[in-house]
């Protein structure tokens, strides 16, 4: 037991994510209940599901990228809806929440880089804690759940990727390191950035009425109060560039065949 205690006592705070148990409702507005949109939600996300587990499973990486793509349109349409849907409820918009994602080692900061990408290409917000293996993405719960579906389904793509990029690497005589995964990971994290957030632009801008704007912007705001109430002390953190040149080209080339159509490695820090 004082093992334990003693232990606990060195592991930093977590920020808590909702009221403790017993005490009273807080004075922020809270989510209405989603019962009347659960079915449509859910139909929607199992499409989403379906898109991404294909193009996981596929071995041609122009039908992964067409899938993914596809995927990642439902989600920009998704958002779209539901925040038209929120403007229009009687109890007012729905307040943002939050989650939170493992990132696990190894590779954790190219982890940390791409979550980050995908909470910004779906309307929410990430911040790293190293040191628990974890991100908080802070958004609106239409968008949450999507953007983890993405980002699972992304490092699936970047596994199997790198394992093919390694069996070529040493077909053709060259031993694969720790420094090639690396780099790898790195790169296909850079680049699945830039091309999720050029997706992002152009289906919001296809997709959102111009009467709609200022709502998708109100929850931008909501996103980015709720993410400095939680954290109102974040660090940004400089990523050590990559080594392995081989590598961070076979990255490239796998985010470009990820499934994304079309921001430099800045992770925020808890």
């Amino acid at each position: 037991v004082l093992q334990a205690l003693r232990l606990l006592l060195r592991l930093p705070a977590i920020e808590p994510l909702g009221p403790p148990p017993g005490s009273r409702p807080s004075d922020r507005p809270a989510s209405p209940p989603r019962t009347a949109a659960a079915g449509p939600e859910e139909r929607v996300l199992g499409r989403i599901r379906a898109l991404l587990a294909k193009a996981e499973a596929t071995g041609y990486p122009s039908e992964a990228e067409a899938l993914t793509a596809k995927a990642q349109e439902l989600m920009a349409r998704h958002s779209v809806d539901e925040a038209h849907l929120s403007a229009g409820r009687a109890g007012g918009a729905d307040a943002p929440g939050a989650r939170r994602i493992s990132v696990d080692p190894p590779y954790e900061t190219a982890k940390a880089i791409l979550l980050d990408a995908v909470a910004r290409a779906n309307r929410c917000q990430a911040v790293w804690n190293e040191e628990l293996a974890f991100s908080t993405v802070v958004g609106h719960e239409a968008d949450l759940e999507p953007a983890e579906l993405l980002y699972t389904s992304l490092l699936v793509q970047a596994a199997t990727a790198m394992s093919r990029a390694e069996a070529a690497q040493r077909a053709g005589g060259r031993k694969r390191t720790k420094t090639f995964r690396q780099s790898f990971m790195l790169a296909y994290a850079h680049r699945l950035g830039d091309r999720l957030a050029d997706t992002a632009r152009a289906a919001t801008a296809h997709l959102a009425a111009a009467d709609l704007l200022p709502v998708l912007a109100t929850r931008d705001l909501a996103v980015a109060e709720e993410t400095r109430r939680l954290f109102p002390r974040t660090t940004t953190t400089r990523v050590r560039g990559a080594d392995d040149r081989a590598g961070w080209d076979d990255g490239t080339r796998a985010a470009d065949q990820a499934g994304v159509d079309g921001h430099r490695g800045r992770v925020d820090r808890g």
